[in-house]
């Protein structure tokens, strides 16, 4: 018994450290140089809005600065009374020289509201190249050129999961912390090993092959669009590929609640799209492995704290280097941070078994043990 736990906890460390080398060669810094893409190619940027968020003026001016020749942005908005329009419509006065498109109403071609929004954005772009962009990613300068250059002669689409920064309170730490050396970290290391996911945030989509393969209304197969993206990608024998630098998802404030509806929604949607990949996320983080190595411990006759000491460094010094190495965000919040995530998440997973409603860009939805449904009543969005 002693043995096997033994061997149980130095797999699940040596699994941890494994995703961390694996992520961390896959990525590159943030100060790497800008990839150079030969031919350079319009593009169309549909990016689907809804109310005034935390650095919506920011990330708005961020999509009229891209370094890009030719490209279009098409914001949709689903009601016409939305205050964000303002902003928009502030920005294309200081940036005349930019294309852009405002599309308003809304396409009712499935439960997912942001799938909905942008069906008339996708329709309108002109470009064979087209990018599906949430409107709170931060596009750095060179985002096309990241999107672009993630395309290989077998891809399907490319995609960017979004990494934590600017945050603001311990609970805006902590999701920073789930986003990047967790989440994003788990996602690059499948991908590199021919496991690629979609992300719905940045999805690069060549529109001639999404088109003869349904069109935008095909991602309404599943109740989250990036999981449709990634099985009907794989049905067509391509792959999921991501970008080789994540970009950034600025925070700002977040409460406790903020942080574990987010996570809670993410899970039991993860859990009923992907329910054989979803069910072995318990073993990950420090949890598992730190109960274990408890466990043996206690059967060996081994000292407690120095075990928890040496399984907690094990964990949390390679994510620390990563995160450093990246430039992702770290701070004196960080590690109390890792662990509070490391606590909730197998609370999550149990959570995520569990059927009930969420909050979801202003909707209320109802998540049971396979299927979601859109009520008619929205409500505020957190």
């Amino acid at each position: 018994m002693e043995m096997a736990l033994s061997l149980a906890t130095g797999f699940l460390v040596a699994l941890n450290l494994a995703s961390v080398v694996v992520a961390g060669r896959r990525m590159t810094s943030k100060h790497a140089p800008s990839p150079i893409i030969s031919g350079n190619p319009p593009v169309s940027i549909v990016v689907p809005m809804r109310g005034i968020e935390n650095f919506t003026t920011e990330t708005l001016q961020a999509a009229f600065q891209l370094n890009w020749p030719d490209y279009e942005l098409i914001f949709c908005v689903a009601d016409v009374d939305d205050p964000v329009l303002r902003d928009i419509r502030k920005m294309i006065a200081a940036h005349p020289l930019v294309e852009v498109h405002i599309l308003t109403g809304d396409d009712r071609i499935s439960a997912n509201p942001k799938l909905n929004n942008c069906v008339k954005g996708w329709r309108a772009a002109r470009h064979d190249w087209v990018v599906l962009a949430d409107s709170n990613v931060l596009m750095p300068a060179d985002y096309v050129q990241h999107l672009l250059a993630g395309w290989r002669k077998n891809t399907g689409v490319v995609c960017s999961t979004p990494i934590g920064s600017r945050p603001d309170g311990f609970w805006a730490e902590v999701e920073c912390m789930f986003l990047n050396t967790q989440q994003a970290r788990w996602q690059y290391a499948g991908e590199a090993i021919g496991f690629g996911f979609a992300q719905g945030k940045s999805m690069l989509w060549y529109k001639p092959m999404l088109d003869a393969n349904g069109g935008i209304q095909a991602l309404n197969a599943e109740i989250a669009e990036d999981a449709a993206a990634t099985k009907l990608v794989r049905r067509t024998g391509r792959s999921v590929h991501l970008v080789s630098c994540p970009f950034d998802q600025p925070l700002g404030r977040r409460s406790m609640h903020d942080v574990w509806s987010r996570q809670c929604r993410w899970a039991r949607l993860r859990r009923v799209t992907f329910p054989g990949l979803f069910t072995p996320e318990i073993v990950l983080g420090a949890f598992p492995p730190l109960l274990l190595g408890l466990l043996a411990a206690a059967s060996a006759d081994i000292g407690l704290p120095a075990m928890v000491l040496l399984i907690a460094a094990s964990i949390y010094l390679p994510e620390m280097a990563l995160a450093a190495a990246k430039g992702w965000r770290l701070s004196r919040w960080s590690l109390p941070a890792m662990i509070v995530r490391d606590v909730m998440m197998p609370l999550i997973w149990v959570r995520s078994w569990i059927g009930g409603t969420i909050d979801w860009r202003g909707n209320t939805m109802t998540i049971g043990t396979a299927v979601c449904e859109l009520s008619e009543t929205p409500v505020h969005s957190a």
